[in-house]
């Protein structure tokens, strides 16, 4: 079951932070916004679905670009505004087809700091850095959206703010926001709500102690890894495959669409001898409360050879395990089981808050949260922790909450590793190999922040061509 394989993951990952720590509508604009539009972004919509009522709503936008330089899609959001069908309603955003590719753009969803009748909620859509950018003169082409409650209810859309049931053909809709490098460059927000305000909740933060890595390296023996205070595992030991071994030289890097990316491979034969597992993570455990992000792409499937192995794709915290139900033993988790196992038989991701273990005989104190559906592909992963809970988002949505029991006593080190459960979900001794990537890690000390924060902050850095910084200070 899960909880003996979690227990090698409990005792290995210490054992790796011990070695690493011994390594060292029609409504017209204001005249604002017109300005800006002239020479700039406009946004167009349409509606798939133009009831009164509908099962879900379907905004097709349409982002061009009006001004005479070269925009770089990954700096712009667009929001869509509107009344929430209860004030408990969740939704939940969906791609259909986008000129631009689907896998290359977000949905995510917010409350507004001023409600007004005709909005409380807006949806913003991003897009990564592989959506490219648009030339003077272009556009996305249509980006078919749509979003529902979760529970599919019927929603009203004849109430909200940005729906236009006379739009069946795209035309420019000021009743959408556009911002570029998060200042408004197009539309009118609902009166109150301009996100350009300080206190909107997706401006970036303010600041304090702060980790942000691009991942900007050139190998795993770049003499910036180790300065940046990271430590690529080489050394021996659990978790997974007995006699794997932690491949230093697994772990490398290289330009996506602009930005570099970390990859951690995991490979095998079919023997412990030949399987390789990978692991990147902080030499120091200094991180607490606060929030952590990363933007972590899991994969289904092989990049070669046959499928099946049981594999474990990460994002998480830990410090060491003292003794055994030490109670100032901590450690927060995105683990990802594309293939299943700990008695999973298919893909599945999980969340899990530690307060304490002891690995023999097994004893565990923890809560988790879970997901059984495909993760592959690139996702936004954020935990917060205050004094009161620890709350995980994946893409922007709320994925679970887990209680101040489990708040952590103790700094922690920040770590991602891919490694295999055993060898029995794939038994061929013909060589396979899974790649997971990072694309970014980001913590601000004592700050929690939104989703939409996080992706302001990390803009924000890349605007500045900024790709690290450490001010969290050691202890």
């Amino acid at each position: 079951m899960r909880r003996i394989a979690t227990s090698r993951l409990r005792a290995a990952s210490s054992a790796a932070i011990a070695a690493a720590l011994g390594c060292a509508g029609l409504a017209a604009l204001p005249s604002t916004a017109n300005a800006v539009a002239a020479d700039g972004l406009v946004v167009q919509y349409r509606t798939g679905a133009s009831g009164a009522t509908a099962d879900q709503s379907e905004p097709w936008l349409k982002v061009r670009n009006n001004g005479s330089t070269a925009i770089s899609l990954n700096k712009v959001k667009v929001r869509y505004y509107f009344k929430a069908d209860s004030p408990s309603a969740a939704y939940r955003f969906a791609c259909s087809w986008a000129v631009k590719g689907c896998a290359n753009i977000t949905g995510t969803f917010g409350t507004l700091a001023t409600p007004t009748a005709t909005a409380d909620r807006y949806l913003e859509i991003a897009f990564t850095a592989g959506a490219g950018s648009l030339a003077p003169g272009t556009d996305t082409g249509d980006m078919q959206l749509r979003f529902h409650q979760t529970n599919w209810q019927t929603l009203r859309q004849s109430d909200d703010y940005s729906f236009g049931a006379g739009q069946s053909t795209y035309g420019d809709w000021t009743r959408t926001t556009a911002h570029l490098n998060g200042v408004t460059a197009w539309g009118e927000a609902p009166g109150g709500n301009d996100p350009t305000d300080p206190t909107d909740p997706t401006d970036p933060p303010t600041d304090g102690p702060t980790l942000f890595d691009d991942f900007n390296y050139s190998g795993h023996t770049d003499p910036k890894i180790d300065a940046n205070g990271w430590s690529v595992r080489s050394n021996s030991g659990g978790p997974g495959v007995p006699g794997a071994t932690w491949a230093a030289e697994n772990v490398t890097f290289a330009m996506q669409s602009g930005n570099s990316v970390m990859n951690l491979e995991t490979s095998t034969a079919g023997t412990g001898a030949s399987t390789k597992h990978t692991e990147m993570l902080t030499k120091s455990t200094k991180f607490h409360n606060g929030t952590y992000a990363a933007r972590v792409k899991f994969s289904d499937a092989p990049r070669s050879g046959p499928d099946g192995d049981r594999v474990v794709q990460t994002f998480f915290t830990i410090n060491d395990l003292k003794a055994p139900m030490a109670d100032d033993y901590a450690e927060y988790d995105f683990e990802y089981l594309p293939n299943g196992g700990w008695g999973e038989p298919a893909n599945i991701l999980y969340t899990t808050s530690w307060e304490t273990y002891r690995p023999d005989p097994w004893e565990a104190v923890n809560q988790h949260s879970e997901s059984r559906q495909s993760f592959a592909g690139w996702h936004d992963l954020v935990v917060t922790i205050d004094n009161n809970a620890i709350t995980y988002y994946v893409d922007g949505q709320h994925f679970g909450t887990h209680g101040a029991a489990y708040l952590p006593e103790r700094p922690m080190s920040i770590n991602f590793n891919q490694w295999l459960i055993d060898l029995a979900g794939q038994t061929s001794t013909t060589p396979r190999s899974y790649d997971q990537q990072v694309d970014y890690v980001l913590h601000m000390k004592n700050q929690v922040l939104t989703p939409a924060q996080v992706n302001a902050k990390v803009s924000a850095y890349r605007t500045a061509g900024t790709t690290f910084q450490d001010t969290v200070p050691a202890g």
